[in-house]
């Protein structure tokens, strides 16, 4: 009798675990369920006083107009924000692989303070960097250019990109940098022939997290940008407000689109992950 009570409670436990999670689930997609519905309705219905959860009259028009330069030059803000978030985004985990390893296996005076100091990023709001970062873009020139968000951008992941890399690298065994030492490999090849092989997993999970934050960003692309040419797609569709063109539907039909490089990338980087690519990144 007790184990039968006992095998119904574990059911049980189960069951309302995966009632909760269903739940949980239900509540976070339900803005997108939303959205994903307004994109497909046309333009009145989008608006009626009388919503309704799935369209009547289903419409693949508001996806056609995002592409329509006369509308929305969506193409153009696209491919502006690749151009930032993937150059950005290499550049800080360029920098942040040397600067993690630095951190992780070098002994020099300061280091400790250092590390302690990234920790400080996590304190301040991002709003407070504004002036002085508005100050060096203005002072070198850069004011209005893709540079100078790519610049912001590296200022603001690269701090968290060390830090996650350094928690990564100091999982790895000493003895095989001292291993590879002894087959001759300098600490440049070390880096690249046994530390980065052997990190893959956290440099592409640091590497989704600096574009999805580059990707994301509008506070720092709606400062230092005042033309169109150079926008965002973040504030280019801020733009879409004010313009004659501005309807939900197309609104909701470029948010989904702008969500899917970041859906895809962590698709991809899980699969990567899963994958086991790593193996056999040791060298012989």
């Amino acid at each position: 009798m007790p184990a039968v009570k006992t095998r119904s409670t574990k059911i049980a436990g189960r069951a309302s675990f995966y009632l909760g999670v269903i739940v949980l689930l239900c509540i976070c997609l339900f803005p997108f369920f939303i959205m994903l519905m307004t994109a497909f309705k046309g333009s009145e219905e989008a608006i009626s006083r009388n919503p309704t959860f799935l369209p009547k009259d289903w419409t693949l028009q508001h996806f056609i107009d995002i592409f329509n330069p006369a509308i929305f030059p969506y193409l153009h803000y696209l491919q502006n924000s690749f151009i930032v978030s993937v150059t950005a985004s290499v550049i800080s985990v360029g920098i942040a692989i040397f600067g993690a390893y630095a951190l992780s296996r070098l002994n020099f005076r300061g280091r400790l303070a250092i590390n302690a100091s990234f920790y400080t990023v996590y304190m301040f709001s991002g709003i407070l960097l504004v002036v002085p970062l508005f100050k060096v873009i203005a002072g070198l020139g850069l004011y209005d250019t893709k540079t100078s968000l790519i610049i912001v951008m590296i200022v603001q992941t690269l701090p968290t990109a060390i830090l996650m890399l350094n928690s990564y690298f100091e999982t790895i065994p000493k003895d095989l940098e001292e291993a590879a030492k002894i087959d001759g490999l300098n600490r440049i090849k070390v880096i690249f022939y046994i530390i980065i092989p052997l990190s893959f997993t956290g440099i592409v999970s640091v590497f989704v997290y600096c574009f999805m934050v580059a990707w994301n960003d509008f506070l720092f692309a709606s400062i230092f940008f005042s033309g169109a040419e150079n926008f965002t797609l973040p504030v280019g569709l801020y733009a879409l407000f004010s313009t004659p063109d501005y309807v939900w539907g197309r609104m909701m039909a470029a948010s989904i689109i702008t969500a899917l490089p970041v859906v895809i990338m962590y698709a991809i980087s899980e699969n990567l992950i899963k994958g086991n690519v790593t193996d056999g990144g040791v060298k012989g």
